[in-house]
């Protein structure tokens, strides 16, 4: 069974206690404070899988906890990190905040980790705190929850090339033909019922993923049959190749249905009407198709003219070699390998799909409130700009500054739910010190 969306909880370790504790030993009559720190609580992690492929096994398994810190010992003993607890995920996989809506990862390569939600730290021991005038401490600090939270697994298919058009038109016969996929194929609509990659090996040495997204249908922005489901694995292709079924025998109207597919690809999202797109006209072996080509063939340089006309980027992909037609017959094999190969040199001139930075351009808002609590509150502490709040030390958990993309999300999201402002008003300048926990930085947003 294909699996592409989950829902989980996750719940990083609690920090161990702070020990109270006193020197004890013959002959030494006043010991000091000696109480350890507790052990930091284990992180959530996620982990990129290639061996993965689709996200069933949360759909048995919703429940993931960290392992908590042990709490100090005398001795300035401290106590044991709990064991992180790494959760593995399929390339391609997203993942969300399901309360805030808020885009955590966008998990691609092999390898990647990200942790979603990091351990309480240890509380400090009474050794921390002796003074002058405290010697004898007799407190010591709490360690630190951790975060608890429902996140989103979306998976999105990483392909280079998007098999589209409606149901029994021959996409799973042409990847057949192209790849070592082997999908159900028959003459009945909806045969696909789940996206199938495979690896196309060009002659050239061009090699590259294809994906057979399942049938489209009119209505499939809007979620009918399944719609949303399938067009969001077509968000991350490069090209999309648009199959056309030309046999005067299928009832159809070749040039009816490239429209309502495009139709629907613009309806769901602007971006994936703007991708660039090979067609082929399949089942050109079938006698009386020659007319149906050529049919086909006029109106969709007419329509390719209006495209180039309005939108330059079509033009430059146009001039790229996009937007060709081939004749194609998926059962014998006419055209399969030209065309093919012909995907594959134009790869290099085609940018990659959807990334981390389109789809936070698309998020909804994020919630106004952290349940029921204010989001943050600013103070000046000397010249320093403490902002406080679960919220906003959750945020810093979640994201790596030293990522480019990740960086950018932390900024946006400051901005979007009014810190950067409230920092301006209380006059705020660049290079000013800010700081959340224990992270303190320069101020240049």
């Amino acid at each position: 069974m294909f699996t592409d969306k989950a829902v989980i909880h996750i719940k990083s370790g609690n920090g161990g206690h702070g020990a109270v504790s006193f020197r004890r030993e013959k002959y030494i009559a006043a010991g000091g404070p000696d109480g350890g720190d507790g052990g930091r609580g284990g992180d959530v992690v996620f982990a990129v899988d290639n061996g993965l492929s689709t996200l069933i096994d949360f759909r048995y398994k919703r429940k993931y906890t960290a392992g908590n810190g042990g709490n100090g010992a005398g001795q300035k003993m401290t106590g044991k990190n709990g064991a992180d607890v790494v959760i593995k995920v399929p390339p391609g996989t997203i993942l969300k905040d399901v309360k805030t809506g808020a885009v955590l990862a966008d998990l691609r390569e092999e390898g990647e980790r990200f942790v979603a939600a990091k351990g309480g730290r240890g509380g400090k021991g009474n050794s921390h705190f002796a003074t002058a005038t405290r010697q004898v401490p007799n407190f010591a600090k709490a360690g630190e929850q951790g975060f608890e939270f429902d996140v989103s697994l979306e998976l999105k298919l990483l392909a280079d090339v998007g098999l589209v058009g409606f149901p029994n038109v021959g996409k799973s016969s042409f990847l057949s033909a192209t790849t070592a996929a082997r999908p159900e194929i028959a003459d009945y609509p909806f045969t696909t019922l789940t996206p199938k990659l495979g690896v196309v090996k060009t002659r050239d040495g061009n090699g590259y993923v294809m994906a057979d997204i399942p049938g489209l249908i009119e209505g499939a922005s809007e979620g009918k049959g399944a719609g949303h489901r399938f067009l969001r694995h077509i968000e991350r292709t490069r090209l999309i190749l648009h199959i056309v079924d030309v046999s005067p025998y299928s009832g159809r109207d070749p040039f009816d249905d490239f429209l309502k597919i495009n139709g629907e690809l613009k309806l769901y999202h602007e971006r994936l009407a703007a991708r660039p797109q090979i067609v082929a006209c399949n089942k050109c072996d079938v006698p009386g198709a020659r007319e149906r080509i050529d049919a086909f063939r006029d109106q969709y340089e007419k329509w390719l003219a209006e495209l180039t006309e309005k939108d330059p980027a079509a033009a430059e992909f146009a001039e790229k070699g996009c937007y060709r037609l081939f004749e194609i017959s998926a059962l014998d094999g006419t055209g399969v390998s030209e065309l093919s190969d012909y995907c594959g040199s134009i790869l290099k001139d085609i940018p990659a799909g959807s990334t981390f930075e389109d789809m936070l351009d698309d998020e909804e808002p994020l919630a106004e409130t952290e349940g029921g609590d204010e989001l943050f509150t600013v103070e000046k502490d000397g010249d320093v700009y403490v902002i406080c709040g679960r919220f906003i030390e959750h945020l810093l958990d979640s994201v790596n500054l030293g990522d480019y993309e990740s960086a950018g999300y932390f900024q946006r999201v400051l901005r979007q739910k009014g810190v950067i402002a409230k920092l301006e008003e209380m006059g705020i300048e660049e290079g000013d010190t800010v700081r959340i926990a224990d992270t303190e930085f320069d101020f240049s947003f």
